[in-house]
């Protein structure tokens, strides 16, 4: 007989609300410079590398070590870490506001890269430990997925109002108010979790698992940027092979940094596997509407910051009514119906034109983020819900680090085939006359034309923006529906092999093994929605007592 899993009171409601602080700051850092470019530039004199790595090193520091802090965390404490990774984000904050050369900032922002990887597995895996009934779990990891979509959009639009009035250092400085008061917060409404046999930590796996996550993303990031070239396909066969270095030493160590037994759960594998899509299409196609609204509809770039704004309203709404549906629902059906919408949205940004009025791109990109949205709360509960309580750090940490390489697979492909298409549909169409040097910059990409417009006459002037901007859209259109395609086949597959495996399906399909009746994928692949049992067997209540929270007063009201 298994205990009921405690219902969550005010005092756990107020720990969501400090585990959304960092969460914030973390997911806004990847865009928060977007618009700092100019600033930076004249005050550091970076070189066109440099500047690179000032954006590249955060995500690529992020991602390389997520699997390696996850682990930590679940055997020194995730709020420890968690308080680790504060005065880590904290410091570094303050060292790239006041960076005084562009070594240094790159430095500043590998520390932010240290800190955001202690940071962010941590507020996941807290959450999969302090909610302990599936209905309260459901909403609090959408509001975990829906403060973590928004950031990335609130980063370029807070850039840009700092910027208005202050210096270009001011983007990181506001940082810092922040993590002091998750200090001084976390100790008394965070409780502490961990994993009481964690064994050894093995520093070899560690090294594996950084040597091949970092490659694999740098050479896919460069394919993306730059085309086909030898030196990122290197980079990604190296990255795969110490990979297959890394899977081959979890099956070897006595204490493996990742328990290769969370991949026999069917919710485990396919969890991470389609938040991998979800990210792929979110992450892919953001640089189009982006672009779209700045060098099509010539907005500034604060102005189209707040107007890419508009589709968050859409990302709350649909977190709200997927988890609602969670508890009467099959998850697999949920996420499916998700990526159709997302297929919707981004079938209509087929029909997006360069003289298209501004609502049929918001339109499009709303349906398309709210789709996305409405998937990641049932995704990520049911990854860390298919988890023993114990290991829900490193859990937590490989869904990140899928959703990670999602990314820049998207930015990757969905990037190079619009680029394709645009250069293609250019050449076509790029007015006579123009000069050749002219001619290759406008190739490249829809920014450089228009800069190169800006020098030429002004019906040379015109005929090349309107050649560049429909070039543009066609290459918009032909990406939205080759992603479009991705999203239904993955909807398809979504409910084929996913169905039962999260949801009440799975509550009674477990019920049935229980009779007698066959196997089930068992109670904790559900999001945690029977959660009163770990899968060992044991109640989540001993789970729990065995690792105590060293702060006040933490139970349950």
């Amino acid at each position: 007989m298994t205990s009921e899993p405690a219902l969550a009171g005010r005092k756990e409601w107020l720990a969501l609300a400090v585990l959304a602080l960092p969460l914030l700051l973390v997911s806004m850092d990847i865009s928060i410079l977007f618009f700092a470019v100019p600033a930076i530039s004249a005050d550091l004199s970076p070189t066109g590398t440099q500047l690179l790595w000032v954006f590249d090193i955060y995500a690529f520091v992020l991602a390389g070590l997520l699997i390696t802090m996850g682990s930590i965390g679940d055997r020194m404490g995730r709020r420890k870490l968690l308080m680790t990774g504060t005065v880590f984000f904290g410091g570094a904050s303050l060292m790239a506001a006041y960076a005084s050369s562009a070594g240094m900032l790159i430095g500043a922002r590998a520390l932010l890269g240290i800190g955001g990887a202690c940071l962010l597995p941590s507020t996941l895996s807290l959450i999969r430990s302090i909610f302990t009934d599936s209905a309260q779990r459901a909403k609090a990891l959408g509001v975990w997925s829906a403060v973590l979509i928004s950031g990335v959009s609130l980063g370029p639009v807070l850039s840009g109002v700092m910027l208005e009035f202050f210096w270009w250092g001011s983007v990181f400085l506001i940082n810092a108010p922040v993590m002091v008061l998750l200090l001084l917060l976390a100790p008394r409404l965070l409780p502490e979790f961990k994993d009481p046999n964690p064994g050894p930590f093995d520093i070899l796996s560690s090294l594996l698992s950084l040597g091949a996550i970092l490659p694999v993303i740098y050479g896919i990031k460069e394919l993306g940027t730059d085309g086909f070239e030898t030196v990122p396909v290197i980079a990604i066969v190296g990255g795969l092979v110490v990979g297959f270095l890394f899977v081959l030493r979890q099956r070897t160590a006595a204490a493996p940094l990742l328990d290769l037994s969370l991949l026999s759960t069917r919710a485990f594998r396919g969890g991470v596997g389609f938040a991998m899509v979800a990210s792929w299409v979110m992450i892919g196609f953001a640089i189009f509407t982006t672009q779209y609204l700045q060098s099509v509809q010539d907005m500034s770039a604060l102005e189209a910051a707040l107007w890419s704004l508009t589709p968050s309203v859409g990302i709350f709404l649909a977190t709200g009514v997927s988890t609602g549906l969670a508890q009467r629902v099959d998850h697999a059906y949920i996420v499916g119906g998700a990526f159709v919408l997302t297929a919707g949205g981004l079938l209509f940004l087929t029909q997006v034109r360069a003289d298209s009025p501004l609502w049929m791109v918001l339109v499009g990109a709303g349906g398309l983020s709210a789709g996305v949205a409405a998937t990641m709360p049932l995704l990520t509960g049911m990854v860390v819900g298919s988890a023993p309580p114990e290991k829900a750090g490193i859990a937590s940490a490989t869904l990140q680090t899928g959703q990670e390489l999602g990314g820049a697979v998207g930015l990757a492909t969905l990037g190079t085939l619009g680029s394709a298409v645009y250069r293609d549909s250019l050449d076509g169409s790029i007015p006579a006359g123009l000069p050749e040097a002219a001619q290759d910059a406008a190739r490249e990409t829809l920014a450089s034309a228009v800069l190169v417009a800006g020098d030429l006459p002004g019906d040379v002037k015109g005929a090349l923006l309107t050649a560049a901007r429909e070039s543009f859209t066609d290459g918009l259109n032909t990406a939205a529906l080759a992603a479009a395609g991705v999203l239904l086949v993955a909807a398809l597959l979504v409910v084929l092999l996913m169905r039962g495996a999260a949801g009440p399906a799975t509550a009674a399909a477990a019920g049935s093994a229980e009779a007698g009746d066959g196997p089930a994928d068992g109670p904790e692949a559900v999001n945690g929605l029977a959660a009163s049992e770990d899968p060992a067997g044991r109640p989540a209540a001993s789970v729990a007592a065995e690792t105590p929270s060293a702060g006040p007063g933490t139970g349950r009201r």
